[in-house]
């Protein structure tokens, strides 16, 4: 088996501030496994301010492993980074072909920043579910383009993630300034509060169904026995390998609970294997993977609907940064 490590740099279409910083370019690596004609292809992508591991740190462990020539499917992942993982298992994935594409997958909008843009997005979905990011703006200005949306939309309902911006005072806050029926029209939110039981307290008051991200990632979420609990969000390169993901989606399902494949701002090609992914383990819920136009290309591979450019890995924004030979 031959294995290529590449290294992507793309720039960033719009302003995207994570956890107050403004990222002006997103990184990453992309692995390629090649054997007996078949080819396999992987993205290791830590995200930035949002993974544990840094860019740097997954390629020093992609690189020792390869190093290794060790056979790639005797790997453990969980004992790799999350990024490590995702991308690894899917490069193993493709050459088996277990991430075929089937059928175009519905995905929610999210609100980049245009209210018009974002409104005309959601009429034209059949079931009208979007996407809105909280705790970046003013209280104040984030609850007014809700209610805007909510009165101007029927039938509309919001995925909102806090990302634990909120302190309890603005999470109580923020209740209060919706009425019961304008709470009805919330999917859920993910992560309103800075901890699970607090979270887990303000769905109780407010009757609004929470999500989980972040915590899913904490080793001791699932021994408290968090309640109030509507959906999990499953970012695979924060989380890990594609058959961490399965058995946490199994996990939810028999709790009778919501599972939605999120991205973690991927290229194209990731964005690609996601979309497959959801399709088979996910396929009765609207994945979150609308992020692709906060970039200006596509890499390696088209994703579906988009018209923005496709790179090549010969592109000059990509750099092959090392090549092995390893046990098939």
């Amino acid at each position: 088996m031959i294995s290529t490590l590449y290294h992507y740099q793309l720039p960033i279409q719009t302003n995207l501030i994570l956890r107050g910083h403004q990222l002006h370019y997103r990184q990453g690596l992309i692995i390629e496994l090649k054997y007996n004609g078949i080819v396999g292809y992987g993205e290791i992508a830590p995200l930035p301010f949002f993974s544990d591991e840094t860019l740097e740190q997954s390629e020093r462990q992609i690189k020792e492993l390869l190093n290794q020539s060790c056979n790639l499917d005797d790997i453990l992942l969980d004992n790799l980074y999350p990024s490590v993982a995702f991308g690894l298992s899917c490069a193993l994935a493709e050459l088996k072909g277990e991430l075929q594409s089937a059928k175009k997958l519905s995905s929610v909008p999210l609100f980049k920043g245009d209210l018009a843009i974002f409104k005309t997005e959601l009429e034209k979905m059949p079931i009208k579910i979007g996407k809105f990011k909280v705790g970046i703006e003013s209280l104040e200005k984030e609850v007014e383009k809700i209610k805007y949306l909510f009165n101007n939309i029927p039938n509309l309902k919001l995925r909102l993630d806090a990302n634990r911006q909120w302190n309890w005072q603005q999470a109580v806050e923020f209740g209060k300034r919706f009425t019961k029926n304008d709470r009805l029209k919330f999917d859920f939110i993910e992560e309103p509060c800075a901890t699970p039981e607090q979270s887990s307290i303000f769905a109780q008051q407010f009757l609004i169904p929470i999500a989980f991200d972040e915590s899913l990632r904490e080793s001791n979420f699932f021994a408290k026995n968090i309640q109030n609990m509507t959906a999990y969000i499953i970012k695979p390169t924060l989380t890990g390998s594609l058959e961490k993901c399965q058995k946490l989606i199994e996990q939810a399902h028999k709790q009778g609970l919501q599972v939605v494949i999120s991205s973690s701002i991927e290229s194209s090609l990731a964005l690609s294997q996601l979309v497959c992914f959801a399709q088979k383990h996910t396929p009765n819920t609207l994945a979150g993977l609308d992020t692709l136009n906060l970039m200006q290309h596509q890499l390696v591979r088209h994703f579906e609907n988009s018209k923005l450019p496709l790179l090549s890995l010969k592109s000059d924004y990509v750099k092959q940064i090392g090549k092995w030979e390893i046990k098939g």
